[in-house]
C-alpha cells in the first residue's frame, strides 16, 4: 500500500524528474507510508508477533503466543555487533503498554515492563539442542588450558555416542547421492511400464472389436488362468455317436403302450372281468383243472369249430346260465380261449389262467 503512487506510473504535469527525482518526493511523502510518521525519532511501526504466551499487567488477560500488534520498532544497543531492538505495543484488551526488546546472547526475548511472562520454559541442554557458548565461557576457554582439555574430553565423548547415529544418515545420504542415475532408472521403469499398458490396451481393443464387446474387460489373474486351464469346453459324443445312441433307443423301445388305453370298452372288459371273478367256484386241489370248474362254457364258433378238443364234457346248462347272468345286458356270449390253457395243469396254470383271460366278444352269437 505504500508505493501505490509510485506503482500507478501517473505523472502530473509539473512533474519534473530532474527537480523532483521520484513521486514520493513530489507528493512529499515516504515510501512507507503511515509507518514511517515517527521516522525521525528512529521509531518505525511494524507488525510484531508475541513470542511466548504472557499475563497483561493492566487487565489480567491472558495473551497467547502468536497474537499480532502494531508495535513500534526502536534501536537501544548492541550485543557486539547484533543490534538490540526495542517494540512497544497497546494491549488489544486495555490501554495498557507493553515492551519487549530482544536477548540475542540467550536468542530470546525479554519482558521490560507491562506483562509477565507465564513460565513454561524448559531446559535447552535436557532437549538436546545447540547451545550457544557464552562470553565468558569463550573467554575461559581462551586463556585456560585446563578448562580446554576437559571441554574438549566431553566433547569427544559426545563425539563416539553419535556416530552409529551419524553413520547411518550418511549411508542413507549416499544412496541417493547419485541422482542422475536415479532419475534414469526411474524413468527407465515408467516407460517400461507404460509400453505394457499400452500394449494390455490394445489386446483388449482387438478382443473388444472381435466379440462385438462394449463392456469393460479386467485384467486376468493367476487364479483365472488356473480355473481356465481346468474347464474343457468340448462335445462328451459327436453327432455320429449321438444318432446311434438315439436308434438303438428306439430299436429298443416295446411297440406297444405300457399303460392300458382308457376308453369305453376296455371299462366294460373290466366289470365283466371283476364280477366273472366274484362269482367263480373255488378251485379244486386237484392238479387238474377244468374249464367246468372255473365255470366257463366253451362254444363252437362261426368256423364251426368245436371250443374242447382234450375233453368231451359237455357244457352243463347252469354253468351256461351262470354265465349268461354274468355278461350285462342279460345276451349269451361266447368266450375263446387258446387250447393249450386246458392242457396245462398244476400250480402254475392257474397263474396261467388268470394272466390270459381275455372275453373276446368279436365272434359271439347270441342265443
Amino acid at each position: 500500500m505504500g508505493e501505490r503512487k509510485g506503482v500507478n506510473k501517473y505523472y502530473p504535469p509539473d512533474f519534473d524528474p530532474t527537480k523532483h527525482g521520484s513521486l514520493n518526493r513530489y507528493h512529499h511523502s515516504h515510501p512507507l507510508r503511515e509507518r514511517a510518521r515517527k521516522l525521525s525519532q528512529g521509531i518505525l511501526v511494524i507488525r510484531f508477533e508475541m513470542p511466548y504466551n504472557i499475563w497483561c499487567d493492566g487487565c489480567k488477560n491472558h495473551i497467547g503466543m502468536g497474537v499480532r500488534y502494531n508495535a513500534e520498532k526502536k534501536k537501544v544497543g548492541n550485543y557486539y555487533t547484533t543490534p538490540i531492538y526495542r517494540f512497544r505495543m497497546k494491549c488489544h484488551l486495555c490501554v495498557n503498554y507493553i515492551e519487549m526488546q530482544t536477548d540475542p546472547a540467550n536468542c530470546d526475548y525479554v519482558i521490560v515492563s507491562g506483562a509477565q511472562r507465564k513460565e513454561e520454559r524448559w531446559d535447552m541442554a535436557d532437549n538436546e539442542q545447540i547451545l550457544t557458548t557464552e562470553q565468558e565461557k569463550k573467554q575461559k576457554l581462551e586463556t585456560d588450558a585446563m578448562f580446554r582439555l576437559e571441554h574438549g574430553t566431553t566433547d569427544q565423548s559426545k563425539l563416539q555416542k553419535a556416530i552409529p547415529s551419524l553413520s547411518n544418515i550418511q549411508e542413507a545420504q549416499s544412496a541417493w547421492k547419485d541422482d542422475f542415475a536415479l532419475n534414469s532408472m526411474l524413468r527407465r521403469k515408467f516407460r517400461e511400464k507404460k509400453k505394457a499398458i499400452k500394449e494390455e490396451e490394445e489386446k483388449t481393443l482387438a478382443l473388444q472389436t472381435k466379440a462385438n464387446l462394449s463392456i469393460p474387460l479386467v485384467p486376468e489373474t493367476e487364479e483365472d488362468r488356473k480355473l481356465a486351464a481346468l474347464l474343457k469346453y468340448h462335445s462328451l459324443d459327436s453327432y455320429e455317436d449321438k444318432q446311434k445312441l438315439k436308434r438303438t433307443e428306439i430299436f429298443g423301445r416295446s411297440w406297444f403302450p405300457s399303460t392300458p388305453v382308457h376308453g369305453a370298452s376296455n371299462s366294460k372288459v373290466n366289470s365283466v372281468l371283476k364280477k366273472l371273478a366274484v362269482s367263480r367256484k373255488p378251485m379244486p386241489s386237484a392238479s387238474s383243472i377244468t374249464s367246468s370248474d372255473l365255470g366257463i362254457v366253451r362254444r363252437k364258433s362261426r368256423d364251426g369249430l368245436e371250443g374242447p378238443q382234450e375233453s368231451g364234457e359237455a357244457p352243463e346248462p347252469s354253468a351256461m346260465k351262470e354265465v349268461d347272468e354274468n355278461i350285462p345286458g342279460g345276451s349269451s356270449s361266447e368266450t375263446h380261449y387258446p387250447p393249450d390253457v386246458e392242457t396245462q395243469g398244476g400250480p402254475s396254470s392257474t397263474s396261467i389262467l388268470s394272466s390270459s383271460l381275455v372275453a373276446d366278444y368279436s365272434d359271439s352269437e347270441s342265443d
